[in-house]
């Protein structure tokens, strides 16, 4: 069941359906550098290394490719695989702007700039607020992945001891050549992955992050295919992070 204080609930009534499982709590939003972050906690043990899912791109762009008002995630997945984490310290941080609609929020945060140096910069913050300086297992789902990675590329402060990610974009300059989509002019990319453990889960027919991609940026790097899976369709079971 959820737990969720009152005060809490009043906090966050801008993060309508954000939700927390079992004993995961929603934490009111968490002043991250230049923005509120949405986040759900279960903080239990001083030393142990935190486990930290970052959420994907959300509902960025409407189904006639239109940027939406509102980039709040309608899928609960990247939610349901931290509720799912039997780990002591487990985290799960919304992008800048899903669920709190910040006041310096404008649309090119989940647009052009979703990728930008300020989001990459409140997501850290966000990091750094919750594990303190406990070790840190960055997950990332879709342009989750993106985010972490360029965590661990810009905020070495952050210990982070293993990368994974889920249906990932691991450079978003191919991913968008590939679509033939606009260009994002406004975030930072990743043109290396970063030297440290690492796991790679893609989706058998993923057709939002294609395999030949993934393939391209993974390389000689551990890559777990999902039998069977599209990129909207992975089940969490599937998923196994203790390896």
């Amino acid at each position: 069941m959820w737990r969720v204080g009152l005060v809490s609930l009043l906090l966050l009534a801008g993060c309508a359906g954000i939700g927390a499982q079992d004993d995961m709590t929603i934490v009111s939003p968490t002043r991250a550098d230049l923005y509120s972050v949405a986040t759900i906690q279960k903080i239990t043990d001083k030393t142990a290394p935190v486990h930290v899912y970052i959420e994907g791109d959300g509902h960025s762009f409407n189904n006639y490719g239109r940027a939406t008002d509102d980039p709040t995630p309608r899928s609960h997945f990247v939610r349901d695989l931290a509720a799912a984490d039997n780990a002591p310290n487990v985290a799960y941080i919304a992008r800048p702007c899903q669920f709190v609609m910040d006041e310096k929020c404008k649309t090119r945060d989940w647009t052009t700039g979703r990728f930008s140096k300020s989001m990459v910069d409140s997501v850290a913050s966000a990091i750094k607020t919750i594990a303190g300086t406990r070790p840190v297992i960055l997950i990332g789902y879709s342009g989750g992945a993106m985010i972490s990675g360029l965590v661990i590329q810009n905020h070495a402060e952050i210990d982070v001891k293993k990368w994974i990610t889920v249906a990932g974009v691991l450079n978003h300059a191919d991913w968008t050549q590939y679509f033939n989509d606009t260009p994002l002019t406004h975030s930072l990319n990743l043109y290396t992955l970063p030297r440290i453990a690492q796991v790679h889960y893609v989706a058998e027919h993923d057709e939002v992050v294609p395999n030949i991609l993934s393939q391209k940026w993974i390389k000689d790097k551990k890559m777990i295919v999902i039998s069977g899976a599209k990129h909207n369709t992975i089940p969490v079971k599937a998923l196994n992070f203790t390896n």
